[in-house]
């Protein structure tokens, strides 16, 4: 095998060990989330479905889609649809120019990035903390609820997330 294959190798190895959900002995499981700041609020996603984070340079605007598509970015030569999750949820928007990163998930064939302020942390979250809902999350945002902390930290369900035909647009301009 060739040198550089074979480092290719042993990090993706060493990236899919990490991004598995943890599970310490003698304690609760527990899920693995990338903590990130969207419209004053927080959220976390599982790490799992997450490829890559970025910072956001450019954004390309694209005619004839929904409000929450906020355009393309190019990912290394790669045309990733990047998601504006404040329009989707029904968040106030301040403008793209508090976005400064795109977080790129990836389910099976299926990739986008969704549109953060800031990403804080990657972290642990033990899965009994998770509570169903709260009173004051309805509409979209309990769709895609995995559950809430505490301390009001808004996990979302990815898998449900990219496997939403809401978030494909197929529409042809005539």
């Amino acid at each position: 095998m060739k040198e550089p294959e074979n480092k290719r190798r042993v990090l993706k190895e060493r990236a899919q060990a990490l991004a598995r959900e943890r599970v310490a002995k003698g304690s609760e499981a527990a899920v693995e989330i990338v903590e990130f700041s969207l419209a004053s609020e927080r959220y976390g996603i599982e790490t799992g479905f997450v490829r890559e984070v970025l910072v956001l340079k450019e954004l390309t605007p694209v005619p004839c889609t929904p409000a929450f598509i906020a355009g393309i970015v190019n990912v290394r030569g790669r045309m990733v649809t990047a998601v504006d999750l404040r329009h989707f949820f029904d968040l106030p928007a301040q403008g793209l120019h508090d976005l400064h990163k795109v977080i790129v998930l990836r389910a099976e064939e299926l990739e986008l990035g969704i549109l953060a302020d800031d990403v804080i942390c990657v972290r642990s979250v033990p899965v009994g903390q998770l509570q169903a809902t709260l009173p004051t999350l309805t509409g979209i945002r309990a769709e895609y609820l995995k559950g809430v902390t505490g301390e009001r930290l808004t996990v979302l369900d990815a898998g449900k997330l990219l496997a939403d035909t809401k978030l494909i647009v197929n529409e042809e301009v005539v």
